[in-house]
């Protein structure tokens, strides 16, 4: 019985450290559904445009261009059968991004603020990257 209890205390640690490298993979490869990486890139600038709205109007504005670039091109690509699919994506990318923005500004740890705020600027340069101009 105490061998079952150190392999599920162990257990998640052996997840944790092989989900990193899958993780750090998954940032530089390509796209593989071009659909889920805008509805994601969607949802991030949405989360990302209402922060801006409480702590830096003017940047909002051209985060809402972006946006709006971006929902047009989701738009023209959404088939109706995945109209459903494509706002959860968005709402699941937008929740996150969120969570992402309070630790850069509400984080009480310093290094967590300054992870936190280096990764939302490189999820938010590969969505913008996507676009033209």
């Amino acid at each position: 019985m105490s061998g079952l209890r150190t392999y599920f205390r162990r257990l998640p640690l052996s997840l944790a450290l092989c989900a990193a490298p899958i993780c750090a993979q998954a940032e530089t490869m390509p796209p593989s559904d071009p659909l889920r990486t805008f509805a994601t890139c969607a949802g991030r600038l949405s989360a990302q445009m209402e922060f801006e709205w409480m702590f830096d109007g003017a940047a909002s504005e051209v985060t809402q261009d972006r946006r709006g670039e971006v929902l047009d091109i989701l738009d023209a690509m959404t088939p109706p059968t995945q109209v459903r699919d494509v706002l959860n994506w968005r709402i699941e990318a937008k929740m996150a991004h969120s969570s992402l923005l309070q630790r850069t500004t509400f984080s009480d740890d310093s290094r967590i603020q300054m992870q936190a705020r280096r990764l939302s600027v490189q999820k938010l340069k590969s969505c913008t990257a996507l676009l033209l101009g």
